[in-house]
């Protein structure tokens, strides 16, 4: 008490609470006597504005002005009778510039900062301050008043009730306590304590992994799982399915509800493990089953997962692939653990912009990537992957060192060629690396030139490239038969094969083409496939890398998930 008593007086310029409060009653009366004085002689207060005879004598306090000051204009008058022209203390501004300083504190801030005073306690009551912080902090933008429900089908928003007194069947709509909520209640019992868990995650499903976006939405928090497009529809939007939702059901407490199978939300928890990573469990797994059994869900979910039905797909392998990631992936039931993962920062000197894309991978489907650059490298990381090389995989590395002149179109079209011109860059490379190991001598030799097609250094990436012809070789296999048939530039990179299991894996060099900024692939000499990839364009917030060595940490965590 003694603490708060001397915060106060610290705050107010002088006395305890209790005198502050007198000194501002006293502030008030003066000036209502100065308002009812200005509406009896308007012609008065135009001429000269200063200390009158009609004045109270207790207005000289807070009218008083130096002997030296001379006569104010009618402006002067208004802000003059509206309040003290030197505040001595925060106490003595008016509530609505407290309410602007106090919005622009964080929320963290305000209930110590209601503890000074009364005045102070109840001007953080006002639901401005509130909505600025849910507003900042948290990217809410709907009003409480006109909220639209997103995440809710119109099942959920309407259930039927029977009430005792009228003996009807009508449905009404189940928004019980949202009209008397307000943004303190959404930001103390829902945005701040869920506030660790927004932003983007990788779920542990084994090799199959996969992109969770926890994000505010209206009065929820939803957690989004993204899907890629049905293959091989590279270029189309994401998909999108909630997993689960946290929501002001009643006015001071937040409900967790599964969002998993398709008889709508029900009983589910969240539990955090510790820093940068959390736990889901559903808590009534019996909504997830279909009444058809595994036979009926496997065809619900091989129609969203793939766009087609097991008839549909006559690759007895896919068919296998297909199999075995149902078995897999449903037997979690939604009761998953989730790691944070960050979106790669950006530098000016990046060759694209690093980001997240959807890619071909053969009878795997489409899987997603996180491109980011390290100095002269650029790389690939699974954020999906397969059985054969799981998700957190370093899928491709790039050298952006060792760009690749092509041919015209007829060479080209001949794999031949195409292998001869990167095998002659991949030799070259490998004896940069044993220089690299060499003693002092050889650093000093003259750098290598180069095989033909070889344009050596990074000066390729500065200089502003011209589009030219691209046409995939002859017998390369390829999941989309329409891709861009011009690109920018072309490097040597190596791309990461493994049998089942993640069993022998190994690098193996291919070409990195640039299309545009937007769009890249890669063709895998050893397995005459090519990869088309199209950049994820959907807005991820709370997802960016605070520094280069935390998302690096990030990719090393990520391997060895997997590993």
């Amino acid at each position: 008490m003694l603490l708060r008593m001397a915060v106060c007086a610290r705050l107010c310029g002088g006395g305890q609470s209790r005198r502050c409060r007198r000194r501002q009653r006293h502030s008030q009366a003066d000036q209502d006597s100065d308002s009812e004085m200005d509406m009896d002689d308007e012609e008065e207060e135009e001429r000269v504005v200063g200390k009158t005879k009609d004045e109270p004598e207790g207005s000289s306090c807070h009218n008083s002005r130096p002997s030296g000051a001379g006569a104010l204009g009618s402006g002067d008058s208004a802000s003059a009778s509206a309040g003290p022209p030197h505040p001595q203390s925060l106490l003595d501004l008016p509530p609505e510039l407290l309410v602007e300083i106090f919005s622009s504190l964080p929320g963290t801030a305000l209930p110590n900062l209601a503890l000074v005073c009364k005045k102070f306690r109840q001007i953080l009551n006002t639901e401005t301050i509130w909505r600025r912080r849910c507003t900042e902090e948290f990217g809410m933008r709907d009003d409480l008043r006109k909220m639209e429900i997103v995440g809710m089908s119109s099942r959920d928003l309407y259930v039927k009730r029977v009430n005792p007194q009228v003996k009807s069947g009508r449905f009404m709509k189940l928004l019980p306590d949202y009209e008397h909520m307000d943004y303190r209640d959404v930001y103390t019992h829902l945005l701040h304590p869920y506030r660790h868990i927004l932003g983007l995650w990788q779920p542990d499903i084994g090799p199959y992994g996969g992109l969770l976006n926890v994000v505010v939405d209206g009065l929820f928090i939803i957690g989004w799982m993204y899907l890629p497009p049905h293959d091989p529809r590279v270029e189309d939007p994401m998909r999108r399915r909630p997993l689960f939702r946290i929501h002001m059901w009643e006015k001071n407490k937040a409900t967790i509800e599964c969002m998993y199978g398709h008889k709508g939300p029900h009983k589910g928890d969240i539990q955090t493990v510790k820093k940068d990573e959390f736990s889901t469990k559903c808590n009534q797994t019996d909504h997830h089953r279909m009444p058809g059994g595994r036979q009926e869900e496997f065809r619900t979910w091989l129609e969203e997962e793939w766009g087609r039905t097991l008839e549909d797909i006559f690759h007895e392998h896919m068919q296998e692939l297909i199999l075995m990631k149902f078995i897999y992936t449903s037997q979690y039931d939604n009761c998953l653990t989730y790691r944070r993962i960050y979106l790669p920062p950006c530098l000016p000197s990046d060759l694209l912009q690093p980001g997240l894309f959807k890619g071909t991978y053969g009878s795997h489907g489409l899987e997603i990537i996180m491109l980011s650059f390290h100095d002269s490298k650029a790389k690939a990381t699974k954020l999906t992957g397969d059985p054969n090389v799981p998700a957190g995989q370093l899928t491709l590395e790039i050298d952006l060192n060792c760009p690749v002149r092509l041919p015209d179109l007829e060479h080209q079209r001949s794999m031949e060629e195409l292998s001869r011109l990167v095998l002659g860059v991949h030799e070259e490379a490998q004896r940069g690396l044993q220089a690299r190991d060499a003693p002092s001598e050889a650093a000093e030799a003259d750098p290598p030139q180069g095989a033909e097609g070889v344009e050596p250094g990074a000066a390729a990436c500065s200089a502003a490239p011209e589009a030219q012809p691209f046409v995939l070789p002859l017998g390369v296999m390829t999941r989309n038969e329409v891709y861009p048939r011009t690109c920018k530039m072309c490097f040597y990179g190596t791309g990461l094969i493994a049998g089942h299991g993640f069993t022998s894996p190994e690098r193996t060099p291919g070409l990195f083409v640039l299309f545009d900024d937007d769009r890249f692939g890669f063709i895998w000499l050893e397995l005459k496939s090519f990869s088309l990839y199209s950049r994820l364009t959907d807005q991820l917030s709370h997802a960016q890398a605070p520094s280069m060595e935390r998302f690096e940490a990030m990719l090393r965590n990520m391997q060895s998930w997997t590993s």
